[in-house]
């Protein structure tokens, strides 16, 4: 019957097949085993590590491939010539007065140059991300982490390039840098568009008199901000995995150097996006459209990557690729480490089902009899109730919140063991 199916329809399934049998042998440390049944020690960790590597490309290899596209785009758009033509005001010709100052301010040079600041916004965060991986101790967060960074800089960066190299915009040191000599309006006048408009004070790059066309061009795209960009495309995406990881807007009160550092990535994209405006390379308005491009693209990829943004019962939970998410489970229907993929180690953050509640948290008198209570803080913490810990309220009859366990909707689905959605994202299927 199957062999009337399509051959890619085959593939497919073949491939599904072997990924569900390779996730299975991975959870059960079997993946190195060989045929006969035989295992050697270097051999089998040798074996699993080709075989988790040969998964991983299976799984990734399209974005990898589309990383490389819209990457390489960015970049042959950036070095593309400029595409529109724009007018900029000299002189008046009655007074010699000149127009828009805002356009004279001298090249002072850059505080930081677009390569270092792009570095900067992506090597802090990857930094953070990967020493983070030592009390989460998780690959596939750690992946969906570092790719969904690496998206939020490529996607932003296409964006920004696209923009400047179609719209533009005059720096602050522009007529510095173009040396105008309005001398030039008539005999260097292929667009037409030298000594026109009002009393003919409007000139185009054609009378800049400074070779260096590279440094003409830059001069000219200063619309949208490339440093703003950039700086909040990778700080943004920082901030909102710090703010999954830490939990510092969950259920419980959390301690104020907590949103000190967690409001740190903010700072320091605020700053590397604002520092051009010291040495006049930006206007205000330039760094406001890159920092919502940046703002904008590190939402949209964390949420690509994560089971959400800002709910946080679920923005720390790495997405798969073939296994949905139960955003319907509650309470203790919640597979046991849903929660464990954590900074924090508090109130049952952090902590497999069953584990005691972390130092610092407040003890009920059920609580400290070691009995079972769905009221529990641990319990309280894991399940996300809305019900205090230590509420007189009963808690609801469905068994969201009162420690009742319910079945799992994988195991109900017969999907068994394979297709279960671990928390920290490190059974993939």
């Amino acid at each position: 019957m199957s062999s009337g199916l399509p051959k890619f329809y085959q593939r497919g399934r073949d491939r599904r097949r072997e990924s569900r049998a390779l996730d299975e042998a991975i959870s059960n440390g079997t993946a190195g085993t060989t045929a006969a049944g035989s295992t050697n020690a270097k051999g089998s960790k040798s074996s699993r590590l080709m075989q988790f590597v040969k998964r991983w490309i299976l799984v990734s290899w399209k974005d990898l491939l589309a990383m490389a596209v819209f990457g390489g785009a960015a970049l042959g758009i950036y070095q593309a010539p400029y595409a529109s033509t724009r007018n900029f005001p000299i002189t008046f010709n009655q007074s010699g007065d000149i127009v828009y100052p805002e356009l004279a301010y001298p090249h002072r040079g850059w505080i930081i140059s677009p390569q270092l600041s792009g570095v900067i916004a992506v090597v802090i965060p990857l930094g953070v991300i990967f020493l983070a991986q030592i009390r989460i101790k998780s690959f596939w967060d750690l992946n969906n982490a570092v790719l969904g960074l690496l998206y939020s800089m490529i996607l932003s960066s296409f964006f920004q390039v696209v923009i400047k190299n179609l719209i533009g915009g005059f720096r602050p040191y522009f007529l510095d840098i173009c040396q105008p000599d309005i001398s030039l309006a008539s005999s260097n006048n292929a667009t037409g568009l030298n000594g026109v408009g009002f009393q003919q004070i409007m000139y185009t790059i054609e009378i800049c008199t400074n070779p260096d066309k590279a440094a003409i061009k830059t001069a000219i795209t200063s619309f949208p901000s490339g440093h703003a960009t950039s700086a909040w495309a990778g700080y943004g995406f920082l901030f909102l995995w710090m703010n999954a990881k830490l939990k510092v807007w969950g259920n419980y009160q959390t301690s104020f150097y907590w949103l000190v550092l967690l409001t740190a990535p903010v700072l320091g994209a605020t700053l590397l996006a604002s520092c051009l405006t010291v040495d006049q390379a930006h206007h205000w308005y330039d760094i406001l459209a890159g920092s919502i491009i940046g703002i904008g693209t590190s939402i949209a990829c964390y949420r690509l990557v994560y089971a959400a943004v800002w709910d946080w019962r679920w923005n720390h939970v790495p997405l798969k690729r073939a296994a949905p998410f139960g955003y319907e489970m509650e309470g203790d229907r919640l597979l046991p480490t849903y929660h464990k993929a954590t900074w924090t180690k508090k109130l049952g953050w952090g902590r497999r089902k069953g584990t005691r509640v972390g130092r610092g948290s407040v003890r009920g008198p059920v609580e400290k009899k070691g009995l079972a209570s769905g009221r529990s803080s641990e319990t309280y913490a894991r399940n996300g109730s809305a019900v205090s810990p230590h509420s007189r309220v009963a808690p609801p009859v469905n068994g969201y919140g009162n420690g009742v366990a319910h079945p799992d909707p994988a195991v109900a689905r017969g999907t068994g063991s394979v297709g279960r959605y671990d928390g920290r994202g490190d059974q993939m299927v």
